[in-house]
């Protein structure tokens, strides 16, 4: 996941198609900058955040900033046909707020039918320069969202849905920052995520629940979770071996690890 601090003005963000491999299999997808998941965006309390969107795809789009608080500028929270049009193809539009009283993880996605399936990515909100964390500073920091992945075309699959009136179909895999791991065939042996790790180092998960539809659960073997913020807010820490996720919520468990010099942690999301 690619990190950016933005004072000020990020690079922008370009909505645009890529082919994407999983499941050994190719399809082109929306996504931002070329990547799925997207990039983050890393920002401090209090700083001001300016991202410009340029749509090159041909469905309509917006961004949503998830949790983000627009205190007195709602017209940047990027809910479509609620507080802006969409960005037709072609076009930018300015996303400008200020993040007030938070800290924590957040993420945004496309907010126009089904387009975040692949469109999302993480918000890192650090405290203010000088402020420390209310709890041990952690080793590593490390955004990790729980996805969903469709051989379909994900507007095809909510479409038929809204025609027949039915459930819509589900998805063909769960992910980790995109990957589906090992258990679905063969050939995604390669596309599992991996956090090598230091023993007796405590590590910070930034989760986040980025499917669709489904509560997520989400777990380290041998291993437990100290859950330390939940949606950008500080919680008295409490511990757990399995942690649920429901959609769109996000958590910051930190975990100490136990395992053997340069072992590597493979969490599973089911």
């Amino acid at each position: 996941i690619l990190m950016m601090r933005l004072p000020n003005l990020n690079p922008g963000m370009q909505v645009q198609m890529a082919n994407v491999t999983r499941l050994c299999a190719t399809k082109s997808i929306v996504t931002v900058n070329g990547e799925y998941p997207g990039p983050a965006l890393v920002a401090r309390e209090g700083d001001r955040v300016v991202v410009r969107v340029t749509n090159h795809v041909a469905h309509n789009m917006t961004l949503h900033w998830h949790g983000v608080r627009q205190l007195r500028n709602g017209w940047a929270d990027g809910t479509a046909y609620v507080t802006q049009c969409p960005i037709q193809t072609g076009q930018s539009y300015v996303y400008n707020f200020t993040v007030t009283g938070q800290r924590g993880t957040l993420w945004w996605h496309a907010h126009i039918s089904w387009l975040r399936a692949t469109v999302h990515g993480a918000i890192v909100i650090l405290p203010k320069h000088g402020v420390p964390y209310p709890f041990a500073a952690p080793h590593m920091e490390v955004p990790v969202i729980l996805g969903e992945w469709w051989r379909a075309d994900t507007e095809a699959v909510i479409t038929r849905a809204l025609h027949t009136g039915g459930p819509s179909d589900v998805s063909d895999a769960y992910t980790i920052n995109g990957l589906p791991g090992p258990l679905y065939n063969d050939c995604c042996a390669k596309d599992t995520f991996k956090l090598k790790v230091e023993p007796g180092k405590t590590y910070m998960l930034r989760l986040i629940n980025a499917a669709l539809n489904d509560e997520l659960f989400f777990s380290i073997a041998n291993h437990t979770l100290t859950v330390v913020e939940v949606d950008a807010v500080y919680v008295k820490p409490f511990t757990v071996k399995t942690l649920i996720i429901l959609p769109p919520m996000c958590s910051s468990p930190p975990s100490r690890c136990i395992q053997r010099p340069t072992s590597t942690c493979r969490p599973l999301s089911t």
